[in-house]
């Protein structure tokens, strides 16, 4: 499936990726409304990105992004960890990574909004989504980067966590950093506070995936881009 890249085709390809559901409890939609993030986000023209890359080579990203937040979004409505995962079953095999990795970020992310009824990660781990378990830590992390009260102890949420595969949620931080807050964390390259050790290592390889997009798949843009931060970190970029 094709699209061109402006903000409101972008919209209507995300909403067509899975076929409509009409019994999403009225809480689901109201969680939607309030954490939603526009499809808009995902375009290379919102974010900033490769200004001068090839309109062919922004595709497939802005696909991808426009996937993630699709799963999203399906992880904020649907209660139901079988049935979200179903839904995300739908999408094309080359996307339906984005949309689980989406999907892990929203219930994350109500595990510690609506903490009463916390568990959601857990259950899709341990049932529908253990095929897809290493992007759904990718996904957990992007949540970290959303909740200032994680950043700042970031050894919470991952205590929880796969020792091994934990740092993948570290590696998901800094790709979202990478991806929301460039000017930062690309551009003046400074990492977040309460990092050390390995975490600033993994989220340094995080933050590296996201110079495909904020560098518009362009590899020597993104080989000058690793070239400006200092040589310590470069590796892990």
């Amino acid at each position: 499936m094709r699209f061109s890249p402006t903000a409101p085709d972008l919209a209507a390809w995300s909403r067509s990726l899975l076929p409509p559901w009409s019994s999403f409890p009225p809480i689901g939609r109201l969680r939607g409304l309030v954490l939603r993030i526009s499809p808009a986000e995902a375009t290379f023209a919102r974010r900033g990105f490769g200004a001068a890359a090839d309109p062919r080579a922004r595709e497939r990203p802005e696909r991808s992004g426009a996937a993630f937040l699709t799963g999203y979004h399906e992880g904020l409505e649907e209660t139901d960890p079988v049935r979200l995962a179903w839904r995300l079953e739908m999408l094309e095999v080359e996307l339906r990574g984005f949309a689980f990795e989406g999907a892990a970020m929203a219930l994350t992310l109500l595990d510690h909004l609506v903490p009463w009824r916390s568990g959601r990660l857990a259950a899709f781990l341990r049932g529908p989504a253990r095929a897809h378990v290493y992007i759904i830590h990718v996904g957990a992390g992007w949540a970290i980067a959303r909740l200032p009260w994680l950043r700042r102890r970031v050894e919470r949420p991952l205590a929880s966590m796969d020792p091994l595969l934990r740092w993948l949620a570290i590696d998901g931080y800094g790709f979202h950093e990478g991806y929301f807050d460039w000017p930062r964390s690309v551009t003046l390259g400074l990492r977040p506070r309460g990092l050390r050790d390995y975490t600033l290592r993994a989220f340094d390889q995080g933050l590296g995936r996201s110079l495909w997009f904020y560098g518009g798949a362009d590899v020597e843009l993104i080989a000058r881009t690793i070239e400006r931060f200092e040589a310590a970190r470069q590796a892990d970029l």
